[in-house]
């Protein structure tokens, strides 16, 4: 395993990451387990949940996955040894906290003992905002639409104020945002600076072949303010695999589940990307799910790859795409369908 440290801390964290937001939904409790066995002895030393999971977003399924990796450190008597990331929701689901507002410090204080208490233990060691309060773009949205009207959303250092309460109490380390824009991004850092406010070590962000608009305008922020990319979704939801190729639908796959929660990936442009990077693939005899784990392994910016998998096969699969490496003619290539077709799947 490779490592890289996390942000400006003195936290070493794998190169690969597990995600684990099929637990309680496409994968059962003794499965998540398997999982996280085998993660943990190829090297993987850092887990990434969230209060939502599992996905898709359910009332029934609501912090099924905490309380999974919390029955699993339970059992293996283990916590140390995992660099472990969180996340509170952001607003918009009625069942979690009334739906309105979540960044408020009554709000955060209470998603944060929650999900200590169902991960069975007493701290988490990155903790993020899981989506912006404010109205902005995100979740596949490319277009701001600035709304005179909004809704009132919690200031930026009136949520670092809350949070460096909790850092202080021992219940956090660190702190992260994700599907942040780079307005955002650089006014946490900002304010953090100004203010001596906890300083934000990463972004959790969508990064594909099919979807590398981070580079455009947060990519520097991550580079010279030390706060890389976690890079979630690097497989596209499974397009990446090849297996969605040809309208082929595997019977019990995310798409063939859950086909109407990823709009994002259902159009022409989408698909003629992944036929080219499958072409790529092929030409240079490795598998498509490698190379494009490997190719979100080589960038800069990133200080992870998030990894998600509901089977052991696939999860070996992701694992072993650290050993791979990209030279410069296969990245040219790359490159050369980015150019032709950029982010079909933002």
């Amino acid at each position: 395993m490779k490592f890289k440290k996390l942000g400006n801390t003195g936290l070493n964290v794998s190169l690969i990451c597990l995600g684990t937001m099929t637990y309680g939904e496409q994968n059962t409790q003794e499965e998540g387990f398997e999982q996280m066995d085998y993660a943990l002895n190829k090297g993987i030393n850092f887990f990434d949940t969230a209060e939502l999971y599992s996905i898709p977003p359910k009332e029934k399924t609501y912090g099924d996955t905490e309380e999974i990796i919390g029955n699993w450190f339970q059992k293996r008597k283990n916590r140390k040894k995992i660099i472990l990331a969180s996340k509170i929701a952001g607003p918009g689901l009625k069942w979690i906290r009334g739906g309105g507002e979540q960044f408020s410090p009554t709000s955060l204080e209470k998603a944060l003992n929650s999900s200590l208490k169902r991960l069975k233990t007493d701290y988490i060691d990155l903790y993020q905002l899981h989506w912006p309060e404010r109205n902005t773009n995100y979740f596949g949205d490319l277009n701001y639409e600035h709304n005179e009207n909004e809704k009132k959303w919690n200031s930026f250092d009136s949520i670092l104020k809350v949070l460096k309460k909790s850092i202080d109490q021992g219940k956090i380390r660190y702190i992260g945002l994700s599907n942040e824009t780079p307005w955002g991004f650089s006014k946490f850092l900002q304010i953090a600076d100004e203010k001596k406010l906890p300083r934000v070590v990463s972004v959790q962000n969508p990064y594909s072949l099919v979807n590398r608009s981070y580079e455009v305008g947060m990519s520097e922020i991550s580079i010279r303010e030390k706060a890389g990319l976690l890079a979630y979704s690097p497989l596209a939801a499974g397009y990446l695999t090849g297996k969605y190729r040809n309208n082929q639908m595997p019977k019990n796959s995310r798409m063939d589940l859950f086909y109407e929660n990823y709009p994002r990936y259902h159009n022409q442009r989408t698909y003629n990307a992944v036929e080219e990077y499958f072409k790529i693939a092929q030409n240079h005899q490795i598998t498509l799910t490698q190379l494009s784990q490997a190719f979100v392994n080589s960038r800069d910016f990133v200080t992870s790859n998030i990894i998600g998998a509901t089977t052991m096969e696939q999860l070996r699969e992701n694992i072993d795409s650290i050993n791979i490496s990209l030279n410069e003619k296969i990245i040219s290539e790359i490159n050369l369908v980015h150019e032709k077709i950029p982010n079909p799947a933002p």
